[in-house]
């Protein structure tokens, strides 16, 4: 089959390798899209290493079809249309045990542990059905729809820790695929206004096209003078953080009312560090939370938004790639051009 290989940092390589086969309690999917996510383009660029292997193959937002059901595997079988939660949680640590198996101190990952979904096939482990991470994907619903519950569940756990609520004002610090995510998410969970702040002129397009109430160029003015004219002089009730520039979490800070809630939703590599002004937590009340990965509650609320059309899918993909063109999808989903870019087997 054919893959993308990551051999090292910043050398991703197309190459045939041996397609995988099913042992008991496994699946062979056939990937039929697969969306390139900025811890990705991390990842190759050697800004992310924590469980990452070399040689190895990355992706772990896809959806595809059965081609192999190993020996016990009864809940699926072959051309069934599935999708999956790709971290893997232990169900047996404090963490898990306590109802927070994003954090999952023993957590496994397709496209870091176990290898990724940019390529023709996936072998999907044995623990990862025996956990409940596979899904059926409803009835008509679309593979690249599919492919997006993982980043959208992401997203909802990071909207839950920043309790985002009707009548919220909402701030949004970039407008890429997630940043729309969570501003389409804030919407569904009646966010008054959703103020969008993204120095990319097509992305700020994108997000005013898809809702939002006012976009604003981070380069061009004071963001906390727009937020306040908007907000009776107050600031946001909620910053969300949805691009990884360190100097950004305190601006964050600089955006809210007294009381409100920020959530520092967006990875840094390892060893970023920012410079906070820690009298705007103290003196402001203000609630700062990070967000990490899924739970296997939010993917499944996740997919359902989407196939109902809460969320719409379709829209947040705007470019597509066969998997023989892989190299291609990464360089223009690292461009700045794209919003979110899908690796197709059809």
């Amino acid at each position: 089959m054919k893959a993308a290989v990551l051999q090292a940092p910043n050398q991703l390589r197309l190459a045939e390798m041996a397609t995988p086969e099913a042992a008991a309690g496994e699946l062979v999917l056939r990937v039929r899209a697969a969306t390139v996510c900025g811890t990705d383009l991390r990842i190759l660029s050697g800004r992310k290493t924590k469980g990452v292997r070399f040689p190895s193959v990355i992706g772990h937002e896809f959806a595809g079809d059965v081609v192999e059901a190993g020996a016990g595997v009864t809940q699926f079988k072959v051309g069934d249309r599935v999708c999956m939660d790709p971290v893997i949680p232990c169900r047996a640590c404090a963490y898990c045990k306590s109802g927070r198996e994003n954090v999952c101190v023993n957590r496994q990952a397709m496209g870091y542990e176990f290898d990724g979904a940019f390529a023709e096939y996936i072998r999907i482990p044995a623990i990862a059905l025996a956990a409940g991470n596979v899904f059926h994907m409803p009835e008509g619903m679309s593979f690249e729809a599919a492919a997006l519950a993982e980043p959208l569940a992401c997203c909802i756990n990071g909207q839950r820790n920043a309790q985002v609520g009707m009548g919220d004002s909402v701030v949004i610090l970039g407008a890429g695929p997630i940043g729309l995510m969570h501003a389409a998410l804030a919407r569904a969970a009646g966010a008054r206004q959703v103020i969008v702040s993204e120095p990319n002129a097509a992305r700020r397009q994108a997000a005013a096209e898809r809702g939002v109430n006012h976009v604003f160029d981070p380069t061009g003015g004071s963001l906390a003078d727009f937020v306040k004219a908007r907000t009776d002089g107050l600031g946001a009730d909620v910053v969300i953080l949805a691009i990884g520039v360190p100097q950004l979490a305190n601006e964050a800070l600089t955006l809210v009312r007294r009381g409100g809630r920020v959530n520092l939703f967006a990875g840094f590599s390892a060893g970023d560090t920012s410079t906070i002004d820690v009298n705007l937590i103290h003196y402001g009340e203000i609630v700062v939370t990070g967000a990490s990965a899924l739970s296997r509650r939010d993917y499944e609320l996740a997919l359902n938004m989407l196939a109902s059309g809460q969320i719409d899918a379709g829209s947040l993909i705007t470019h597509r790639y066969e998997v023989a063109d892989s190299l291609a999808a990464f360089d223009e989903a690292g461009s700045g051009r794209a919003l979110k870019v899908a690796i197709h087997n059809d």
